[in-house]
């Protein structure tokens, strides 16, 4: 069963690069990164949401 954790392949908590390995393994985590601030232009709650993600998901070694 596969399970949405952070990832190794950290810049700040890891969040961007563990839904990009949850999604498509083979997805390079730059483009989910650059969506999330692209995104955060638009909508500020998208902050917010990475943040309760970065308290909320567990390490990738926990899973």
């Amino acid at each position: 069963m596969k399970r949405l954790t952070k990832s190794y392949d950290k810049k700040l908590a890891g969040v961007c690069a563990g839904i990009s390995e949850y999604f498509n393994p083979e997805l390079d985590p730059v483009i989910v990164r650059i969506g999330f601030v692209v995104l955060c232009f638009f909508n500020p709650l998208v902050l917010i949401a990475y943040l309760v993600l970065a308290i909320v998901l567990p390490d990738p070694g926990v899973a």
